[in-house]
């Protein structure tokens, strides 16, 4: 899977992460996304890592909360044995009764997936938590907070501690200070806090600063911390990832398109699905991938008079050849890309037949020869829309930005008479997940909604001091104690 040396390098980052949904609604908005994640991408994507295939695989520890709540494995299989098996039926003679035969073979098809799925788990004991803790390289932090927008140094060290604590708690103390900065929203002043809790390495969005297919992208950068920061590769993702992106074709299946009981048996051109067409695709476009990271890493290594239009900051030839990182959330894959699973086990086997090397980050060759950091000033920067923190603070969501941070200066002026529930309270306030959707127009009301009966709660707790009722929290955070951290 190797090339020659000096030939350059893929990492294939995999931020795996879900909203704290698990016991907060089903349909349409919900748990039921999560049994739709363990359905469609974390169980499929299992059967790929199995195989020993050199992927980094990050799992926020939100998600592991949910995972390891009491009685989740028992309503996933109610969920698919139960649920989906009478939705499927009821879709599928509806189908046939109108006159829809090639649309009900292609949901029989579907369901056939799904009785395979539900016997994968339980083949694995129903374990799906301890199952992905035996490929997961990187954490984050606690609740999949915006770190830069936190109010406080004593905030960020909630968030960042509590996700390093319960990751290791969890799976042993091999972890090698791999963490996922959530929505990889980077600031100067973090990278003390991130060395003090043991990060080693981490990634961020550097479109806006370098520009789009700068050779900068492919080599990591290191400051005073020591903390190495490696550059996601913008030119590569949109291949994937982008309104124009592979999952945009028209014979792949179209997750809008669906039944009453939101089945797909559609493509996005209109047509029926065709299953078999569309893993062709996916192995085509496979093969487009390497064959574009392979000219991405090779032109970015020649001189800048030939090179022109990809950078010249750095001079000379990139170490290693260079480090193409490609990093997606994992439930676009095979979830939201009904075929991105397929596509990815492809892209594993294009790698060994066209020579490129497919590297876990933390063995990457350039982490051990980082550039320096300049001494320009840096804007906090995020892989959200324009590249900064709008998404999390811009005008449709900036009260929820003033709640946030209020009630963390609320808690430290507390300290220790806050009690676990409203340190709790504001860890979930804290999540992006929040302002993401409202800020994208996803999920209805279900956000606000959220945010609001968290920040309620959170008030209560407050008030109640450290005898507060934990129960509305769930499994959330619960994992670790991240009291003390707060603690004067």
């Amino acid at each position: 899977m190797r090339r020659s040396s000096g030939a350059g390098e893929l990492a294939i980052v995999l931020h795996t992460h879900m909203p704290y949904v698990e016991g907060f609604g089903t349909w349409p908005f919900g748990e039921e996304w999560l049994w739709e994640a363990i359905s469609g991408s974390y169980l499929p994507l299992l059967d790929l890592l199995d195989e020993g295939v050199p992927l980094t695989l990050s799992l926020t520890p939100v998600l592991c909360d949910q995972l390891e709540a009491a009685g989740v494995g028992g309503r996933f299989e109610a969920f698919v044995d139960d649920v989906r098996r009478r939705t499927h039926a009821e879709d599928i003679a509806g189908l046939r009764e109108n006159g829809f035969a090639v649309l009900a073979r292609e949901l029989q098809r579907s369901w056939d997936e799904y009785e395979h799925v539900l016997r994968r788990f339980r083949e694995r004991g129903g374990d799906l938590l301890g199952e992905l803790g035996r490929h997961a390289q990187w954490t984050s932090s606690a609740t999949h907070a915006v770190l830069p927008l936190l109010a406080t140094d004593a905030g960020v060290r909630a968030q960042v501690q509590t996700g390093v604590d319960s990751h290791r708690a969890r799976f042993g103390q091999g972890w090698q200070g791999g963490f996922w900065l959530p929505e990889c929203a980077h600031a100067p002043h973090l990278e003390p806090l991130l060395e003090e809790a043991g990060v080693r390495a981490t990634c961020l969005e550097l479109t806006n600063r370098f520009g789009l297919g700068a050779r900068e992208h492919l080599r990591p950068l290191v400051g005073e911390s020591g903390v190495v920061l490696v550059p996601i590769d913008r030119a590569i993702i949109a291949l994937v990832w982008s309104d124009a992106g592979y999952p945009a074709h028209g014979s792949y299946r179209d997750y809008h398109h669906h039944t009453i009981h939101h089945h797909n048996p559609w493509a996005n051109d209109g047509s029926p699905y065709d299953h078999q067409l569309a893993l062709g695709l996916a192995r085509e476009h496979a093969v487009e991938f390497v064959a574009t990271v392979i000219e991405r890493l090779r032109r970015a290594n020649e001189p800048p008079s030939v090179g022109a239009g990809l950078g010249t900051a750095l001079e000379g030839p990139l170490p290693g050849g260079g480090l193409a990182v490609c990093a997606l959330d994992t439930e676009l894959l095979g979830h939201w890309w009904y075929e991105g699973v397929e596509w990815l086990r492809a892209v594993v086997d294009e790698c060994a037949k066209q020579g490129l090397s497919l590297v876990r980050l933390d063995e990457a060759q350039a982490l051990c020869d980082p550039a320096p950091l300049d001494d320009a000033e840096w804007e906090p920067s995020t892989w959200g829309k324009q590249g900064d923190l709008s998404t999390w603070s811009g005008s449709d969501v900036a009260d929820m930005a003033f709640v946030t941070r209020a009630a963390e200066l609320q808690t430290l002026a507390c300290g220790d008479r806050a009690g676990a529930a409203a340190l709790r309270e504001l860890l979930a306030l804290q999540a992006s997940d929040w302002a993401f959707m409202v800020s994208r127009g996803l999920a209805g009301p279900y956000a606000r909604e959220r945010f609001a009966n968290h920040s309620a709660e959170f008030e209560q707790a407050l008030a109640s001091g450290p005898e507060a009722d934990l129960s509305a929290l769930r499994n959330l955070a619960a994992h670790a104690d991240p009291l003390a951290l707060l603690a004067p």
